[in-house]
């Protein structure tokens, strides 16, 4: 009986090596950054010098995707590993909204949390409606140690905003600009407050350049213009590079390198509105809400020194659903076997080699103003399909009658794409290839049917467009939406 002590001493001695011995990953996540925002994706006009050197120093993924066009559900996946309609994520959740992640649902940050990581979560959250109020989980509860979030945008604007909450507490007012404030408060966990004795999870989401944008003048003035919207935006880009920069450089004085896997990417496609109409999604077709490329292809960098060659590429279709197996792999862990998951591990892509897939990548965004809805990709191919049922106005409408239609609607309307000839899905080949046409659609419809048959029905509430009552925009903004008026007013006349 003596010997127990020993053995469980031992144990735990072999437990805290092999611990020291595991990866950190860090995770950080742009917002509304387009697949042509960045000067390493082809950009000719944003400076971007710190993503540029990341690139140059690891694997830049060419076919790189969210896992949704819209940010809620792309972060969904991100977590989870599931196709965010199968969690019942499915649009970008407001303020009270029932619609959350649901503490039944297994994390990355929980699985790694488990096994003796130290977690942390900084900047915007996105996945439930009641943000910091007990009735839904919050980042503690889908395994982060330590917190410094936003539900959604920083109030009133990008700068100066007073709704970050740390750990529970609300912060109040902080100055400075989002981007700069996100990045500090990483850098100060990274520094400070983790536990060195364990390996980290970081999981980083700036704001940048997700509307209202609020740019620092010294970042503007790079852009000089007539319209003061493009050298906000474009500014805002070279002032997220600018935090990303101060990250690595964290990274870098605290020795970590060489031991910590980094992953760069975007929650989807550029939003090109009225008031900011300079995102770019490269050659791709579309935008953000879109599940054309341009919706949901997305910037994608990698680098994890001794693995990742510099300077090298892929374009090996990856996506937001394979980062909890991949993360899982590196932590030497297993991901939940207990529920589908619709991701798989991207570390062969690092040696150059293809992604086994269990399941074929696929989207769906039940909102009336995107069409298509749904999408699958396998190989060089891609589908696309519509319903016929009406999906809700917006789909963050919670009606029963809309939920009802969701569960019913069936796939028509389908578009085929080769993407390796057609990046620009300019040339629907649906007519052209019947026999490709009738497997992908066979594929497509068995997977829509096995996901929203999953996919929860949440209470009904009605989204009132109180956010936008928070918003303080920039005065050029304000004159832009004040102009559009009066020339629609005219226009009546």
């Amino acid at each position: 009986m003596r010997l127990l002590p020993a053995l469980v001493l031992l144990l735990s001695a072999m437990f805290s090596v092999a611990a020291e011995d595991r990866p950190n990953i860090l995770l950080i996540v742009s917002d509304d950054l387009g697949y042509g925002d960045l000067a390493c994706y082809g950009s000719k006009d944003v400076q971007t010098p710190h993503l540029d050197k990341f690139a140059s120093e690891g694997l830049r993924l060419t076919s790189c995707y969210a896992g949704h066009p819209n940010c809620s559900p792309s972060r969904t996946a991100l977590m989870t590993g599931r196709t965010p309609t199968r969690v019942g994520v499915r649009d970008w959740i407001p303020e009270e909204s029932p619609m959350h992640v649901r503490a039944s649902e297994i994390t990355i940050a929980r699985l790694l949390q488990q096994s003796g990581y130290a977690t942390a979560h900084v900047g915007k959250w996105h996945l439930n409606g009641e943000f910091n109020q007990p009735s839904q989980p919050q980042p503690s509860d889908h395994g982060f140690d330590y917190w410094f979030s936003t539900q959604n945008n920083a109030y009133p604007n990008h700068h100066n905003p007073d709704n970050f909450v740390r750990n529970g507490k609300e912060v109040g007012k902080v100055e400075g600009y989002a981007a700069d404030i996100v990045a500090a408060e990483a850098q100060q966990w990274l520094t400070g407050v983790r536990d060195k004795a364990k390996p980290f999870f970081l999981y980083v989401c700036f704001h940048e350049p997700h509307e209202p944008i609020s740019t620092d003048e010294k970042y503007a003035r790079l852009y000089p213009s007539d319209d003061p919207a493009y050298s906000a935006h474009h500014g805002n880009i070279t002032q997220m590079d600018s935090a990303f920069g101060r990250i690595m450089s964290a990274i870098d004085e605290q020795g970590l390198r060489d031991s910590t896997f980094v992953m760069f990417t975007s929650d989807n496609g550029p939003a090109i509105t009225p008031q900011h109409p300079h995102g770019s999604a490269g050659p791709l077709r579309d935008k953000k809400g879109a599940i054309y490329e341009g919706g949901i292809r997305v910037p994608g960098m990698i680098r994890w020194p001794g693995k990742t060659k510099p300077g090298s590429t892929s374009d090996e279709p990856i996506c937001g659903v394979d980062f909890l197996p991949t993360a899982c792999d590196i932590a030497g862990i297993n991901p939940p076997s207990d529920r589908k998951l619709d991701g798989a591990n991207l570390l062969p892509v690092i040696e150059g080699q293809s992604i086994e897939r269990s399941t074929p990548l696929y989207w769906h965004f039940n909102r009336a103003s995107s069409e298509p809805k749904v999408a699958m990709r396998i190989g060089d191919w891609k589908i696309l399909a519509r319903l016929d049922h009406p999906a809700e106005p917006r789909g963050n409408d919670l009606t029963e009658e809309g939920q009802r239609d969701f569960k019913r609607a069936q796939l028509i309307g389908f578009e085929l794409y080769n993407l390796k000839n057609d990046v620009g899905e300019s040339t629907d080949l649906s007519a052209a290839e019947p026999e490709k046409l009738k497997q992908m659609t066979h594929l497509l419809t068995t997977k829509y049917e096995e996901v929203r048959a999953e996919s929860p029905i949440w209470p009904t509430w009605k989204f009132t467009g109180s956010e936008g009552k928070k918003i303080v925009w920039p005065d050029y903004v304000l004159k832009a939406k004040g102009a559009a008026k009066a020339k629609a007013a005219a226009a009546k006349k």
